[in-house]
């Protein structure tokens, strides 16, 4: 487990595909719950992702907080803390504040990202450095907004090994992320047999995992497209992460009945 695989972790756990059509996929209330476990014995912590409305410069806003811990065995040599809180259009989802506050064994970050779309400039102020700069950018995602953006496509486009591209912004900087469609699949859970469309992220070899392909990602085959299992080769071990529980769904949750 190495620092900042929750943030990724976090970050894969609502992928699919994006639209600029207004919001039918998700609404406020949703409430996501993921269990973690480690090479497949240990469990290594818990992960919720939920869905409220706040107000930015007078316009009603999504507000969206994505919380990540450690448990168990794995707490006791690395403690996560994690925070993401995103507030973003409700129609176009472009991301008006970032927060990001995370302690991840000791690794400390506590930073605000604000973006103003009529300069172009994002603001990021470090709390814990107090420090404060300003970045150009033009058409970005921040982390948690990248969640709902890409999970609001019509997939049944997608043929197998369709890539998609999206650039996030994140610690000053933008990353490129590719995703690439691997088709369907019947998966077994604890809420039942239920239809996914699998896909698989583009991730860097290294420290963290093991190779470029070493993650995939299964999303419901409905009109909510919930993230509902992850599995990733590490450098040293495995992590998997599964829906445990979710409320507030904005439609009906598909199990496939024998």
């Amino acid at each position: 487990m190495k620092k900042n695989i929750f943030l990724f972790i976090a970050f894969c756990i609502a992928f699919s595909s994006y639209s600029q059509e207004e919001t039918t996929v998700f609404k406020k209330g949703e409430w996501l719950r993921y269990k973690m476990s480690y090479s497949g014995f240990f469990k290594a912590g818990n992960a919720t992702l939920s869905i409220d409305t706040d107000t930015i410069n007078g316009k009603e806003v999504f507000h969206v907080t994505g919380k990540g811990w450690t448990t168990g065995v794995i707490k006791w040599f690395f403690k996560v803390n994690d925070t993401y809180e995103s507030y973003f259009d409700k129609e176009t989802i472009k991301p008006y504040v970032f927060k990001r506050n995370i302690n991840e064994g000791g690794y400390k970050i506590n930073r605000e990202v604000k973006f103003n779309y009529e300069t172009q400039k994002a603001t990021v102020t470090d709390f814990r450095l107090q420090t404060k700069e300003s970045v150009n950018f033009t058409n970005i995602q921040d982390m948690m907004s990248s969640f709902y953006y890409l999970r609001n496509h019509d997939v049944s486009k997608l043929k197998v090994g369709d890539g998609i591209d999206l650039d996030m912004f994140l610690d000053s900087q933008v990353y490129p992320f590719k995703l690439r469609f691997l088709g369907t699949e019947i998966l077994k859970t604890s809420f039942g047999k239920i239809k996914t469309l699998k896909f698989r992220p583009m991730v860097q070899a290294g420290r963290v995992f093991k190779a470029n392909e070493s993650v995939t990602i299964w999303i419901t085959a409905d009109d909510n497209k919930i993230p509902i299992k992850l599995k990733a080769s590490l450098s040293v071990g495995s992590l998997r992460a599964e829906l445990d529980a979710y409320k507030g769904l904005a439609n009906s949750f598909k199990i496939i009945y024998d």
